[in-house]
Order: C-alpha cells, then sequence, then structure tokens
C-alpha cells in the first residue's frame, strides 16, 4: 500500500476503535475516505497536520435525560443528544431527529455528513445535529409539547445564533419547531429568532424552508441529467418517503414534466400508474397524518405494496430515476438490481445515506448518475441559514427571490462537484467531487485556525 493509503487506513481503524458498535458513522467516515487517496497525495499538509483524526472527532458531544408527563400522569424518560461536530467554517448547524431509533452513533454520522454538506453550500455555518429516541407518532399535541419543552430545558444552555442553530428533521416539524422555540424564548427571556430554524412565516420563519430539501433534491438531479443532455420532462421517477422532502421533490418532479410513479411510508408503498395524485398524498399525510395505504382507497389503478419500500415498483414499470428521500440505508444492492432492470439512469439522495454501500457499487458499476446526499439535499440547510440571514436583518424574502436563491446554491454544487471530479480523474463522479470539494474547504480552515 502507499502512504496515502497507510495513512487513510491507520485513522479509518482509529475511527473504528474509538467509535465501537457505530456502524454508520464508521459507512459514513469510509464513504468520505475512500474519495481523497488523491487529495492527500498531492497536499502532503493534511496528514502532516492530523486533518483527518481531527475532522472526524466531534468538538463536543452532549448527551441528557428527557424527562416529561405523559397524558396518563405517568413519567416517562427519554434520551436527548446534540453532537456539534465541527465549527471550522461557522456555528454549528444541523437539524433535530425525534425518532425511537436515534442513538449517539446515529447523530455521530449525521453530524460527519452535516459538515461536509454544509461546506458545500459556500454559506459560513459548521456541521452539527441532533435529537431523542422519542417518537411523536401516537402523541397528543399535550405530549408534544411537554416532550419538546422538556427537552429544550437543557438543550437550550448549548444553543445560540453564534454557537449551535438547529433546525427540523425526521419527526420534528413545524409544531415540533415551535414548541422548542417557545420554550427557549421562555427561559432565555428574549426573542431571539435566528437561535432556530424551520420556524413558522409569521415569526421569523423563511418561504421555502419547508420545501427546500425536496426542492433541492431535484434542482441538483435536473443538473446532473441537463449535463448528460437529459431531463426530467416525461421521465417516470420514484420517490421514497412521503414526509416534506418526498411530497416536494414530487411537486417539483411535475413542474418539470416528470411522472412519478411511486411513494412510501413504513407501512409500505404505493404504485399508481397514472401518476402519484399530489393533492390526495397531501391530504393523506399533511391533514390526515394518515397512512399512505389510504391513498388507493381513492385511486382506482392504484396498488399498495404492504411492506414493501418503493423500489418494488421497478418490477412493475420501467423507471428513468429515482430519488430516495425516506431515511438511511434504504436503498440496497437488490434494489439498485431492480432499478437497473428498469432502465434507470439517475439516482440522488433526497435523505441522509439512505444508498447502503453496496447499493451504490452496483450504481456506480452500472455507469448510473448518482448524487450523493451530502450534495444533492443541501437544500434544506442551505435555505436555513438563509433565514438565519433574514433574521439577521430583520427582513423578509418572497417566495419566488428565496427560491431562486436555493437555486443557484444548488446550481454552485453541482458546478463544484462536477469541477473537482473532473480535475481528480472522475469527471461525472458526483462522489468523488462532493467529498472532495467538502473535505477540502474544511481541511483549509482547520489548518488556518491552528491546533484547537
Amino acid at each position: 500500500m502507499s502512504l496515502t493509503t497507510d495513512h487513510l487506513e491507520s485513522v479509518y481503524e482509529q475511527v473504528i476503535s474509538r467509535n465501537p458498535g457505530e456502524d454508520e458513522f464508521h459507512q459514513a467516515v469510509r464513504e468520505v475516505f475512500d474519495s481523497l487517496h488523491p487529495v492527500l497525495a498531492d497536499h502532503p499538509q493534511y496528514v502532516e497536520a492530523s486533518v483527518l483524526e481531527r475532522i472526524c472527532e466531534p468538538e463536543r458531544q452532549i448527551t441528557f435525560r428527557v424527562p416529561w408527563v405523559d397524558d396518563d400522569g405517568r413519567v416517562q424518560i427519554n434520551r436527548g443528544f446534540r453532537v456539534q461536530f465541527n465549527s471550522a467554517l461557522g456555528p454549528y448547524k444541523g437539524g433535530l431527529r425525534f425518532h425511537p431509533t436515534v442513538l449517539a452513533g446515529t447523530v455521530k454520522f449525521l453530524g460527519f455528513e452535516q459538515t461536509f454538506k454544509n461546506a458545500l453550500t459556500g454559506l459560513p455555518i459548521g456541521g452539527g445535529k441532533g435529537g431523542a429516541d422519542f417518537d411523536p407518532k401516537g402523541r397528543s399535541e399535550a405530549e408534544i409539547m411537554r416532550f419538546c419543552q422538556s427537552f429544550m430545558t437543557e438543550a437550550y444552555r448549548h444553543i445560540g445564533y453564534d454557537l449551535d442553530i438547529p433546525a427540523g428533521d425526521i419527526g420534528v416539524g413545524g409544531r415540533e419547531i415551535g414548541y422548542l422555540f417557545g420554550q427557549y424564548k421562555r427561559i432565555a427571556g428574549r426573542w431571539e429568532s435566528g437561535v432556530i430554524t424551520g420556524k413558522g412565516i409569521t415569526w421569523g420563519g423563511s418561504l421555502v424552508r419547508k420545501e427546500a430539501t425536496g426542492y433541492g433534491t431535484v434542482y441538483f438531479t435536473d443538473h446532473m441529467l441537463r449535463a448528460t443532455g437529459r431531463s426530467f420532462d416525461g421521465a417516470k421517477v420514484l420517490v421514497s418517503g412521503s414526509g416534506n422532502v418526498a411530497i416536494y421533490a414530487i411537486q417539483k418532479i411535475q413542474e418539470l414534466g416528470g411522472v412519478v410513479l411511486g411513494a412510501s411510508d413504513s407501512s409500505g408503498s404505493v404504485y399508481d400508474p397514472d401518476g402519484i395524485d399530489l393533492n390526495l398524498l397531501r391530504r393523506i399525510k399533511e391533514a390526515q397524518r394518515g397512512r399512505i395505504s389510504e391513498y388507493v382507497e381513492k385511486r382506482d389503478r392504484a396498488e399498495f405494496l404492504e411492506g414493501r419500500n418503493v423500489w418494488a415498483v421497478a418490477e412493475k414499470s420501467d423507471v428513468d430515476i429515482a430519488l430516495p428521500c425516506a431515511t438511511q440505508n434504504e436503498l440496497d444492492a437488490d434494489d439498485a438490481a431492480k432499478l437497473i432492470k428498469a432502465g434507470v439512469v439517475a439516482v440522488a439522495e433526497g435523505a441522509n445515506m439512505p444508498t447502503t454501500p453496496e447499493g451504490y457499487r452496483v450504481l456506480r458499476e452500472a455507469e448510473v448518475l448518482f448524487g450523493p446526499g451530502k450534495a444533492a439535499n443541501a437544500g434544506g440547510v442551505a435555505t436555513s441559514a438563509l433565514e438565519m440571514q433574514q433574521n439577521a436583518s430583520r427582513d423578509t424574502w418572497s417566495f419566488d427571490y428565496t427560491d431562486t436563491r436555493l437555486s443557484e446554491i444548488m446550481e454552485n454544487i453541482h458546478s463544484a462537484c462536477a469541477e473537482t471530479a473532473a480535475e481528480y480523474g472522475r469527471e461525472g463522479d458526483y462522489v468523488t467531487g462532493a467529498n472532495i470539494t467538502g473535505f477540502l474547504r474544511v481541511a483549509d480552515a482547520v489548518i488556518a485556525q491552528g491546533v484547537i
């Protein structure tokens, strides 16, 4: 092995030994390291300054108890997390996830990914992530409020406009953000709107924030397609999930002329050969907080695939484009093979690390265009940063202006990834381009700021 390979493997082994059992974190580190061989060969200063070791170790990890009282008067205990991963480029920025599967390793992998994703936006924000092993599903409004208030009672001392700015993620939408911000304001005794993003439009929020991750994923995918002479017009598309990211990705795909054949939730997926009726899907998932199985009750030709992910639709129809927008490791090698057989030409990650390493290898070997999450789904955090700018200037931008800013950021991310990949002899490899671009921006800032 070369000295570069030796160094990468040595640091990776350190990551595994120092973070036992945190497989998702190991996976995220491995995926970045696999792109860095030519960078370290050309820039030995990163090895000499121990940059890899430094960016793999969070600057701060916070774990805390979240006690709250349910509607039956019983005390419940959950565990809260905040990982402030890297502040080389700015204050920590990243969402909160409320889901029963959240563990320290989950938050750590998300914070690691967030560091490079935020770097790709070109905005002055570092990387962080947080959450709790609390499930809002099935809980009353009062229970969710009491949980959020208890969570913020501890978290407030660790966040701030110039320190750490959380936002929403899975299980944390506008309702939860409202309760969290209200408790922060109550404890801090001041209106500090820039301390959290994803707020309501009438009290410091930004237009396009709800749509941003879905829109941004489609904007990035559209640039990938156009670089190879393709477009969404007439394309058959699968989108996993049915939350904000999926819903607004579907909306933008339809605006660009694509036909979305399937969507999903944790109970299964739907296949609609006539194209997903977005208004119906939104009514079920947003207004009624229902299950996606209810969709087929209103659409004669639609099918519900119980317990199956949306990639199963590839067994029933041709598929041109796939956007995994649900959760990590949802698209594996078997799913990738189904998509390839169905004719897929592009996959872009609307969720964080939704493709397994094996799934990615299958897609790469078939030369499928692939947009990694740290690039393709950066629109959400980019618009959060735009919300911070509006808060700082006590201003509110129009939907069209904010959407234009988002579109420009996603175009810049695509260009940076494409140009970097070509510079390192990997033209069209957006994974390599995103990893190297993000790494260089963070690494240079780390070195410039000394040993801290």
